[in-house]
């Protein structure tokens, strides 16, 4: 897929006022600080579409961007960022959920996993909320350019592994780095291929 365009559409915190109609909607999660707005210019090819900030949290509303003018790509706000106190959080939770549970634009949930970490408690948790919900998604293991490949694989594994003892069949895997723009072409392929599934 070439992205030929991709702009800022609207910023809320309430998916009943996100964008009319029907166009497919692929939104993406993570932990704070696991280089969600990095992949998401990496993936558009354009440097600050997404803000990068080095303080974590920084994604606090729903983000909707038109691409190509034929579906939106949504940065949703990171979970379990500890830092901002137990009143904003709660708040988070109800604008990620609403989104999540109601949004019947919503394709695909990308989420993202910091590939350097062991699998985490918090993530694991997220991703059986996902499938307890019906909520499709796809892992993209993040920032694969800071650890060697053997590194790398074994981490995977190790996630594959814990979500084995869950899943009968594993979600879809892509493996990025937004420095070297791994994972580009696998991703948008991946989008793109659902997006002529719908139109047929």
């Amino acid at each position: 897929m070439d992205i030929k365009s991709a702009e800022f559409v609207i910023s809320n915190s309430d998916y009943n006022k996100c964008p009319q109609g029907n166009l497919p909607e692929y939104a993406f999660i993570g932990r704070s600080n696991v280089g969600k707005s990095s992949l998401i210019n990496m993936l558009t090819n354009r440097k600050n579409l997404a803000m990068t900030s080095s303080k974590p949290g920084k994604t606090l509303l729903i983000n909707h961007f038109m691409i190509n003018n034929e579906w939106f790509l949504v940065d949703l706000p990171g979970y379990g960022f500890a830092q901002i106190g137990k009143s904003a959080q709660a708040k988070l939770k109800v604008i990620i959920e609403g989104y999540l549970l109601n949004r019947q634009q919503l394709t695909n949930v990308f989420l993202l996993i910091d590939s350097r970490l062991e699998p985490q408690k918090i993530d694991l948790a997220f991703m059986e909320w996902l499938g307890e919900n019906g909520v499709p998604f796809s892992i993209v293991f993040t920032k694969a350019d800071k650890l060697s490949n053997s590194k790398l694989c074994g981490n995977i594994d190790a996630y594959k592994k814990k979500l084995e003892e869950v899943w009968d069949e594993l979600p879809p895997v892509f493996i990025s780095s937004a420095e070297k723009a791994k994972g580009r072409d696998e991703i948008l392929s991946y989008i793109d291929d659902i997006n002529k599934e719908l139109k047929n």
